[in-house]
């Protein structure tokens, strides 16, 4: 019941339409018939992002790593019974399966769809305040923009080894959470709205050891308030 409640809103509140539109998360027909995960495009060029993040760290960090995580991927679904289903299902299948194979296969596709949820939670010239419905639902949650920035940036730098930092629609009302290695919300029942990835190399060539910095371009400078607004949709 609860995934099915899932694909429901999902659809409604544009989180898959939102993957066809941008390219991420969706297959592809292959010249055998068969579905694979394919590589999705950035919203915007490699150097948009500067200063705050450089266009070595994106392309080291999309053609490598996100990269490595589509072909994982599909070496691990090729003749499987889940080759031909959307990258939502197949997160929703793997997570916490008893076999190391559907393990692999749960955390490679979640780090496809994590990082493209990355990719589309920034923009040039974004970051600050947001506006409209989501100032109002920040405000209504947290009390405030600046409660919200304070606990965003909280759990974000505190965030333990490797994860993730996002904003999620939880119960009706908006927190921030953290999610370990590749976990992402959706098999949580939660909605996403936006992210922000805090493994070491998303910013450590641009800031080394300093993810407090980092953490505080992408809320000025970067977050892409309209995205999440799109993933709440009517809620």
């Amino acid at each position: 019941m609860r995934r099915r409640t899932f694909l429901k809103w999902s659809v409604r509140a544009g989180l898959i339409t939102a993957v066809s539109m941008a390219g991420w998360g969706c297959s592809r027909e292959s010249k055998d018939g068969s579905q694979a995960i394919r590589m999705p495009p950035l919203p915007y060029g490699f150097d948009a992002l500067e200063p705050y993040i450089s266009e070595e760290t994106l392309r080291f960090h999309y053609e490598k790593h996100q990269r490595g995580y589509v072909d994982k991927t599909n070496r691990l679904l090729r003749d499987t019974s889940m080759q031909k289903q959307p990258l939502v299902n197949i997160l929703l299948d793997s997570y916490q399966a008893k076999s190391c194979e559907q393990n692999a296969v749960f955390n490679n596709a979640a780090q496809v769809y994590n990082h493209t949820f990355y990719w589309n939670s920034m923009k040039p010239s974004g970051g600050g305040k947001p506006v409209g419905l989501m100032a109002e639902r920040i405000n209504q949650s947290f009390g405030g923009y600046d409660t919200f920035r304070e606990t965003f940036t909280k759990a974000a730098i505190e965030r333990f080894a490797s994860g993730w930092t996002w904003l999620v629609l939880k119960e009706g009302a908006l927190a921030a959470v953290n999610t370990a290695n590749a976990v992402t919300p959706i098999v949580q029942n939660m909605r996403p709205l936006l992210v922000i990835d805090v493994w070491e190399h998303a910013y450590y060539l641009d800031y080394h050891n300093r993810r407090d910095v980092y953490v505080e371009a992408f809320l000025d400078h970067l977050i892409n308030w309209e995205f999440a607004a799109a993933n709440m949709g009517e809620a």
